[in-house]
């Protein structure tokens, strides 16, 4: 399954977890029914999955660490905000490079139509 394809079910899922929840509530539980969801649909998910940092050839834990990761591929990093703000989606970013990643969801739920909180982020390797 290539990383749209990936994607496109996340968006799906991620849009019916929106209308059933609505905006709101806490970035937890909105994270606990996308990985629901996405299991259901038959994705491999792994939810906080720890982001190691390299420095000086060290392997350093520092605590970072990706709300869901779906089939080793895409990286969703979720929000419940009240705007997206350029950090953000430089987390998001920086997640895609310590991982090897080619792309990325951040997701804000905190919006009337989530369509109006979702970024596609894409890492040039």
């Amino acid at each position: 399954m290539t990383e749209n394809e990936i994607a496109s079910l996340v968006l799906g899922s991620a849009i019916e977890v929106h209308k059933a929840l609505g905006p709101g509530l806490l970035e937890n539980a909105y994270k606990e029914c996308l990985f629901y969801k996405l299991k259901q649909e038959g994705l491999h998910v792994v939810k906080e999955k720890s982001m190691p940092v390299y420095f000086e050839s060290v392997q350093l834990e520092c605590g970072y660490r990706i709300d869901l990761l779906v089939e080793n591929k895409v990286v969703i990093e979720l929000k419940s905000v009240e705007a997206l703000h350029p950090v953000h989606l430089a987390q998001t970013l920086t997640y895609l490079k310590l991982g090897n990643y080619k792309l990325g969801l951040l997701i804000n739920f905190n919006v009337t139509y989530l369509r109006q909180g979702i970024k596609r982020v894409a890492n040039n390797l």
